[in-house]
């Protein structure tokens, strides 16, 4: 029987992968509204709480590369059901942890590891195998739009949930949309016969071996890490930051929600000028510019617009990062194993991760204050900026002779 796949048109495949993203990282992007109504409940410190947020980052970047070699080699769309599923799981199974080991193992391990089959390398690995290269930078920056919009729409939401039937309920209502999303996964189901020729000129151990050798490969990977440590730290710990200067829950939804709307625009156009300007020196001045933002937010007196600003600006440089990253993985080893590449790439974005996330955590308990966390987050952006300019950007000579 012949199965009809005319629907699975560019814009559909880039809109279900975009989803299934958006839903993924937009849960993660609402945990922070957890922390103080789930430890108060538990009996909990902030720094159990951060733990298990910083062990999700880590267990995401550690499990990423592998879940990139099963996508490069049995297809995105099986990892994309699976990692629904998983998180789903996950989300009921935290919300029903009755100790911070519990918390731990769902929290961070299950949902970290779902993550590392929902986000960012799956979903643009599979794009930019199913989308003709010439339009592989929109379809990327599309997919992060609709991923921003699904980010945006999940923090008004979740902020209702936890008001209208408390936080456990909550995660539960979100499991639940996660599983509902998993059919998506579908859109992206490869065909092998139709993959670029260079998938039949190398094997996976020389392509790890060819971008391990790369001095470049590894300058992307240490400026990840900044990325990762900025994301994780304000997207986990801005709310109790917020209330502890005076602000209520109310400011705090809706900075999250301006940095997932300004997300929307920031990730599409940061796919589209990639393709104009070399992606090296776009991320190096994405990383600066966020340097400049939070030492701005820090010193001014806060304050709704000083917040609202900050949050507009860093929505706007958020998560474009990603596709240019990936792009920039893409444009110089080609894309036949560029979920396993990027994966390895990301893991430096989630050792970030896990230092923003656990270091908030500690940082406070130990000092009463969010101060030198924000001061390392301009610290690193700096050295990003820096370790993006001497990356060698040309396509691999094998490339180019194919």
């Amino acid at each position: 029987m012949t199965i009809n796949r005319s629907w699975k048109t560019p814009l559909a495949i880039v809109v279900c992968g975009g989803i299934i993203m958006g839903l993924s990282l937009g849960v993660r992007h609402v945990m922070g509204l957890f922390l103080l109504p789930m430890t108060g409940d538990r009996g909990w410190s902030r720094e159990d709480f951060a733990l298990a947020m910083a062990l999700q980052n880590l267990v995401w970047g550690l499990l990423m590369p592998f879940a990139g070699m099963i996508a490069d080699k049995f297809g995105s769309a099986k990892v994309l059901l699976a990692g629904c599923v998983t998180y789903a799981a996950g989300l009921y199974l935290m919300a029903h942890s009755a100790s911070s080991l519990g918390l731990l193992l769902t929290c961070g391990v299950m949902i970290g590891a779902a993550l590392s089959a929902t986000s960012f390398g799956t979903v643009y690995g599979a794009l930019s195998r199913l989308v003709a290269p010439e339009r592989r930078g929109w379809a990327l920056g599309l997919a992060g739009a609709v991923g921003g919009l699904g980010q945006f729409a999940m923090v008004p939401a979740a902020q209702i949930f936890i008001s209208d039937f408390g936080w456990l309920i909550a995660l539960v209502i979100l499991g639940g949309v996660l599983l509902a999303a998993s059919p998506l996964s579908s859109a992206l189901a490869e065909r092998h016969d139709s993959l670029p020729a260079e998938r039949k000129e190398q094997s996976m151990r020389e392509a790890l071996a060819e971008a391990f050798s790369h001095k470049g490969f590894w300058l992307l990977n240490l400026g990840f890490l900044a990325c990762g440590f900025q994301l994780a730290f304000i997207a986990g710990h801005l709310p109790a930051y917020l209330m502890d200067k005076g602000m209520n829950g109310r400011h705090a939804v809706i900075a999250l929600s301006l940095i997932a709307l300004a997300n929307i625009a920031g990730t599409y156009y940061s796919g589209v000028l990639g393709m104009k300007y070399r992606r090296k020196h776009l991320l190096a001045y994405n990383y600066l510019t966020r340097s400049v933002a939070i030492a701005a937010f820090v010193v001014l007196p806060l304050n709704e617009w000083t917040l609202y600003g900050f949050s507009l600006v860093m929505g706007l440089l958020w998560l474009g990062t990603a596709p240019l990253t990936n792009g920039l993985v893409s444009q110089v080893f080609g894309v036949k194993y560029l979920t396993t590449l990027f994966g390895f790439v990301f893991v430096g974005h989630q050792v970030g991760g896990f230092m923003g996330a656990w270091l908030g955590g500690v940082v406070f308990d130990v000092t009463g204050s969010y101060d030198l966390v924000w001061l390392g987050a301009i610290v690193l952006g700096l050295v990003a900026a820096a370790l993006h300019f001497p990356i060698d950007d040309r396509q691999l000579s094998r490339l180019q002779a194919a």
